[in-house]
C-alpha cells in the first residue's frame, strides 16, 4: 500500500516584468524603457517607481533571454599577464567594475606574452562581446584577434599597434618625471633597473631624462618585472662599485624587490640609495618606505577601453589613445630634513 505525499513546500512564483508594472502602476513597455536606460525617455519620478517595485519583489531580469534578443553575450574578456601582480589587478578590477555598470559580466584570464592566442581563443568560444588585452601582443597574437574576428582593444600598451585601438599612458614621459625628480633630490648617479631591450620606453626616458642633465646613462640592470628580477638586481647594485646614490626601477615590482635587497644588506632608503618607480600599484604606499612610483588612471583607461568595446567609436577620433601619468612623491625618494 503506497501513501501519495503531499509537498510540504510551494515553489514560489517568478516574479515578471508585469508584477513590476502592476506594482508600480506603469505599462510593462515603461518598465523596460526604465531598466534599459531607453529607448524611450522616462521621468525620474516614474524610474524611482520602477525602481521600488523591482526592490520590494526582488525581480530580476532574464540575462539569457536578454542577450538573446539584442543579439549579444553581454560578456566581455580581458587577458593580463598575470593577476599576482597588483597592478593588473586592479586594472581587472576597474574593468569589471566599468562592465558592470553598462550591465556586463567579465571574465578574467591570465596569459603571458607568447600565450595571447590560446586565450582568445577560449574567449572566443564562450561567444564574448569583445575582448581587452593588457598583455603585450606579438605578431601570432595580432593574427589570431583577425582570426577570431572578436572586437578588441589594447590596454596598458606602450603605443600604436596598426588595425587595432589601443590605451595606455606615456611611459617615455613618466620615466622622465621620476629621473628629473631624482636628479633635483641631488642625485648624479642614477641606475636603471628593468627591461631594456625591445620597445621599453620606460628605459629610454631614463636614459633621456639622464642626459639633459648631463648625466652618463651607464647604470643598467636588465631584470623582468618581477619581485625576485627586482631583488637580484638590489644585489647587483650593492655589489657595484661605486654604488649608485639613486635606482629607477620601470615598475613597483621591481622595486619591492630591490628594497628588501636593500634591507638586507642594512641600506638606508633613501638615505643611503633613494628609489623611485612606476606603475603606483596598490603595494606602493605601503611599502617601506612607501614608494614614490609614477601613477596611471587606471579608473580612466579601464572606462575608455569599455566604451570603446561597447560603443565602436574612440572617444577621440584616433587608433591609440595615451593617458598622462603623473608622479605621486613619498620617502623612497626624499631625505626628512
Amino acid at each position: 500500500m503506497s501513501l501519495d505525499r503531499q509537498p510540504t513546500t510551494t515553489a514560489r512564483r517568478r516574479v515578471t516584468r508585469q508584477d513590476v508594472a502592476r506594482l508600480a502602476g506603469v505599462s510593462v513597455p515603461v518598465v523596460t524603457y526604465a531598466l534599459n536606460g531607453g529607448p524611450k525617455n522616462v521621468s525620474p519620478a516614474t524610474r524611482d517607481k520602477v525602481l521600488a517595485a523591482v526592490d520590494q519583489l526582488g525581480y530580476r531580469p532574464n540575462a539569457a533571454a536578454r542577450a538573446l534578443r539584442r543579439g549579444r553575450s553581454e560578456l566581455l574578456g580581458i587577458i593580463v599577464p598575470n593577476l599576482a601582480n597588483p597592478l593588473f589587478a586592479a586594472l581587472a578590477h576597474e574593468v569589471e567594475v566599468a562592465a558592470g555598470s553598462r550591465g556586463v559580466t567579465l571574465i578574467v584570464l591570465s596569459a603571458s606574452p607568447g600565450e595571447v592566442a590560446a586565450g582568445l581563443e577560449r574567449l572566443a568560444a564562450r561567444q564574448v562581446d569583445g575582448v581587452l588585452v593588457a598583455t603585450p601582443v606579438r605578431s601570432g597574437d595580432i593574427a589570431a584577434i583577425e582570426v577570431t574576428g572578436l572586437p578588441t582593444v589594447l590596454i596598458n600598451q606602450p603605443g600604436a599597434i596598426e588595425g587595432i585601438p589601443a590605451i595606455g599612458v606615456d611611459q617615455y614621459g613618466g620615466a622622465r618625471l621620476a629621473v628629473d625628480h631624482l636628479v633635483a633630490q641631488g642625485h648624479r648617479d642614477i641606475a636603471y633597473l628593468g627591461p631594456a631591450s625591445g620597445d621599453q620606453r620606460r628605459h629610454e626616458g631614463w636614459r633621456d631624462a639622464m642626459g639633459a642633465a648631463g648625466l652618463a646613462p651607464v647604470r643598467v640592470v636588465e631584470t623582468p618585472f618581477t619581485r625576485e628580477g627586482g631583488y637580484l638586481a638590489g644585489r647587483t647594485v650593492l655589489a657595484s662599485t661605486p654604488r649608485p646614490s639613486a635606482v629607477f626601477a620601470s615598475s613597483d615590482q621591481i622595486a619591492l624587490g630591490a628594497l628588501r635587497a636593500f634591507h638586507e644588506a642594512a641600506i638606508d632608503v633613501p638615505g643611503d640609495i633613494a628609489v623611485a618607480s612606476f606603475d603606483d600599484s596598490p603595494d606602493a604606499a605601503y611599502a617601506w618606505p612607501p614608494l614614490s612610483s609614477v601613477s596611471q588612471p587606471i579608473g580612466r583607461m579601464a572606462r575608455e577601453a569599455v566604451g570603446r568595446l561597447l560603443d565602436g567609436v574612440p572617444a577621440d577620433g584616433t587608433p591609440f589613445q595615451q593617458f598622462p601619468v603623473e608622479l605621486v612623491v613619498r620617502r623612497s625618494s626624499v631625505r626628512e630634513p
